[in-house]
């Protein structure tokens, strides 16, 4: 019965270091993206101590079906999922972004404020300005999975809002918008699914205003599937609904981005 700001099944999840444990991390690991509302950036290891305060949170590990960690085996396993893509483990794919927030006038104690940019107007600042870590603006994470070897145009996507304070603001919209593109721009994705809990409404609503459609409902997981085939009709649409969107180049573990 997940929230809206977490659109992804804790059935058929079978926990996100889980996942990882046999993902490559290469595909986007020197890769921004910079939009309006959000930037997205490569999960390194600045970002592991907030991530690891996120997952103390009873409530996302039920959601995402996790064991708590250290914060050391939290570093370890970051190290792993940069490091083990040429170790066979490629039946799984990932491309994930860490989300961080955009909005000048966010609630301030909650590391969902930066003093770096405003809305598009000003996102340039979050890249030329310094005074404030990635970590203090982290917001929570999407990704995008490639999970059937038979199909490789299927990416399976998901996102979470993981600070209270940046949830009910286009984050988690924008940020499937964003990551949809990179998708089909950059790994020649034609279908989408996000696989949600059966009671999770909101982000059902949001998928569907995203103009995805149910396709399965599994009462085991308790968890619907939603797919969006990329027609020429609705790769056009993405592409407006994207078009503000830069990418650029990202420096991995520094603090800035380059």
């Amino acid at each position: 019965m997940g929230p809206g700001w977490l659109a992804r099944a804790p059935g058929s999840f079978a926990g996100k270091r889980g996942w990882k444990q046999a993902a490559t991390m290469r595909l986007n690991q020197n890769t921004l993206l910079l939009g309006k509302k959000v930037v997205l950036v490569p999960y390194t290891s600045e970002h592991v101590p907030r991530y690891h305060e996120w997952m103390k949170s009873e409530e996302l590990q039920r959601l995402t079906a996790s064991e708590p960690l250290t914060l050391e085996q939290e570093y370890a396993m970051q190290r792993s999922w940069r490091e083990d893509a040429d170790k066979g483990h490629r039946f799984l794919q990932e491309a994930t972004f860490m989300l961080c927030n955009q909005r000048e006038e966010a609630p301030a104690p909650l590391f969902c404020q930066t003093q770096r940019q405003g809305w598009f107007s000003g996102s340039e600042k979050w890249l030329a300005q310094s005074g404030t870590s990635e970590e203090s603006c982290m917001a929570g994470d999407v990704n995008l999975f490639l999970t059937d070897l038979g199909d490789p145009s299927l990416g399976e996507i998901e996102v979470m809002i993981a600070e209270p304070s940046c949830r009910g603001q286009g984050l988690g919209t924008e940020a499937v918008l964003m990551m949809m593109l990179y998708g089909v721009t950059r790994l020649g994705l034609t279908k989408f699914e996000a696989k949600i809990g059966q009671g999770n409404e909101p982000s059902i609503r949001m998928f569907r205003k995203l103009h995805f459609e149910q396709v399965a409902v599994s009462s085991v997981f308790q968890e619907v599937t939603l797919r969006l085939m990329m027609s020429e009709l609705e790769r056009q649409w993405l592409l407006e609904q994207t078009s503000h969107v830069q990418e650029k180049p990202y420096r991995d573990g520094a603090s800035e981005p380059c």
